[in-house]
Order: structure tokens, then C-alpha cells, then sequence
């Protein structure tokens, strides 16, 4: 092999190299957003029953209508009720003509919604007489990226409880109604709550004491919620990192080898490419001296 055929595609390869390292741009980085939740139940029971003198306890805990996104998610249902807690007949805790709940949520808004209307609550020791009764509450959450979050609670109507109606005020102390020998509920309309990225409404929040004729017959405590809706707002997209463009054409390529001072590193790339292409020029020329 002579030193033609070894030197010249060296020489070569070491100037495609510096101009391919000039003419290269940064990669460029799209980020983007998580998506949001939601979510939605028309009512939740967290209650203690009480049987025999409280020697057997029984949890009463029940959900109706609940969901819960990202994607869509939707229920109705009109009834719920629970086995096994008053004389292993079953009870019907809520009774409505309207239960439904919704949440959806995707990568530029979350939203939820609960509404119930011409329900009433029942709990073991009660069969005739309703816990609450209420004409409509709904509760609505969205959260919007980018946005502040949006909460609103409603209960529109009259609201009985134990047989007696009352008012609920939204901002107001709790509302107490007790009937001798039956029990004391607490009613609050718990309203909403909101922060940079959340957002939650309840419309109804009661404290349950019953006892019915102090028999201890089912002696029941705990909460009921009705028509709940919250909301986490979705992530904020990522800032793009565009590529810089580079221009490679040959007037451009001359001025940038005749700089010779400092600031961009532009003309210390340059001057080195033209280094490398001089060795090869210079290589090239002397293989092909006679040897």
C-alpha cells in the first residue's frame, strides 16, 4: 500500500469531522403536562351501630355514586342499602329521584359534580322516620390548568331533619336539631374550599347521634356526607428548548474564519476546522512526493 491510498481519506474523515461538529444543532426537548383528578360521590356514611347495649358493633360504611377520573367516569343510582345491622332485615340508607355523579379530567382541565335531589336518609332504629330529608344539593368542583380552581356547593329547598324542618346557612354555626327520645343531629353545610390547585365543595355534612327511645336497640354515631366534588388541577405543560438554527453557507463560513476576537466560541470552532483541513491539504501533498 503507498502513502497515497493511506493519508488521503485520513485527512478526509478529520475535516467532514469539524465541519459536521460546526453545522450541528442542540436536540431539542418538548415536555408536557400530567393529567388532572377528580372526582365525585353523592353520599358517604361513616357510622358506628350500636347493638345490645353496645356489646356488638356493627360499621355502617356506604358510598353511592362515587367516581373517580382521570378519563370519564359517570353513576347513577337511587338506592343504597345495607344487610345484617337491624334484625338482619335490610335498610335502605338513602332513597332519591335524582343521584348522579360525574368527574372527568384530561391534560387541560379536571371537573366533578354530584347531585341529589328528593332524598331521604334513613339509619337502623329509624324505619319510619327519616334521618334527613331534602329537596336539592349539588356540589361542583373544576380546575383548570392555568387557572385558579372554581368551587360551589348548593342546597336549594327545605331541609328536615328528624321530622322538624330547618335552615341551613351557608358561613353559619352548625344547625342542632334533637327530638327527645329519638336522637341530635348536627347539620353543616360545609360549603367550599379552594387552594392554587385544588379545589372541593361539600353541600351537606351531618353528625349523627341516634338512640332511639334509649332502648338501645341500634344506638347509632358517626357522619354523613352528601353530594361531594373535588378536583386537582392538571400539571403545567413543560417549557419547549427549541433548536438554534445554524447557518453554514459559504460567504458565512469565511467571516466566521476571519474573526480573531472573543465573545462567541463560534470563531475558535471555525479556526479549528480550517486547521485540520490545512493538515490534510498539507498531508495530501507530501505522500505525493517521490519517496
Amino acid at each position: 500500500m503507498n502513502r497515497d491510498t493511506f493519508r488521503m481519506p485520513a485527512a478526509v474523515l478529520l475535516a467532514t469531522g469539524a465541519v459536521a461538529l460546526l453545522a450541528a444543532p442542540p436536540a431539542s426537548a418538548t415536555g408536557g403536562g400530567g393529567e388532572g383528578k377528580a372526582g365525585a360521590v353523592v353520599l358517604s356514611t361513616g357510622l358506628d351501630v350500636g347493638l345490645l347495649n353496645k356489646t356488638v358493633h356493627v360499621p355502617l360504611k356506604a358510598t353511592l355514586n362515587e367516581v373517580n377520573a382521570p378519563a370519564t367516569a359517570e353513576k347513577t343510582a337511587l338506592t343504597v342499602t345495607l344487610d345484617g345491622v337491624e334484625g338482619g332485615a335490610p335498610v335502605s340508607v338513602l332513597r332519591a329521584d335524582v343521584a348522579t355523579s360525574k368527574a372527568t379530567a384530561d391534560k387541560n382541565r379536571a371537573e366533578a359534580e354530584a347531585n341529589l335531589a328528593k332524598a331521604r336518609v334513613h339509619v337502623p332504629g329509624l324505619p319510619a322516620l327519616s334521618l334527613i330529608e331534602v329537596e336539592k344539593v349539588t356540589s361542583k368542583a373544576v380546575c383548570e390548568a392555568g387557572k385558579q380552581p372554581v368551587a360551589t356547593s348548593n342546597v336549594l329547598g327545605s331541609v328536615t331533619a328528624l321530622g322538624k324542618k330547618t335552615t341551613v346557612t351557608a358561613g353559619g354555626p352548625p344547625t342542632k336539631v334533637e327530638v327527645p327520645g329519638v336522637g341530635l343531629v348536627t347539620l353543616e353545610l360545609s360549603g367550599t374550599q379552594t387552594t392554587s390547585t385544588t379545589a372541593a365543595a361539600t353541600a351537606l355534612r351531618l353528625k349523627v347521634s341516634v338512640n332511639p327511645l334509649k332502648l338501645n336497640v341500634a344506638e347509632v354515631e358517626g357522619e354523613i356526607v352528601l353530594a361531594e366534588a373535588h378536583c386537582e388541577s392538571p400539571a403545567a405543560p413543560k417549557p419547549d428548548i427549541k433548536p438554534q438554527t445554524t447557518t453554514t453557507n459559504t460567504s458565512t463560513t469565511h467571516a466566521n474564519l476571519a474573526e480573531t476576537g472573543g465573545g462567541s466560541p463560534t470563531p475558535y470552532v471555525a479556526g479549528g476546522a480550517l486547521i485540520l483541513l490545512g493538515i490534510g491539504a498539507g498531508a495530501l501533498v507530501v505522500s505525493r512526493r517521490p519517496s
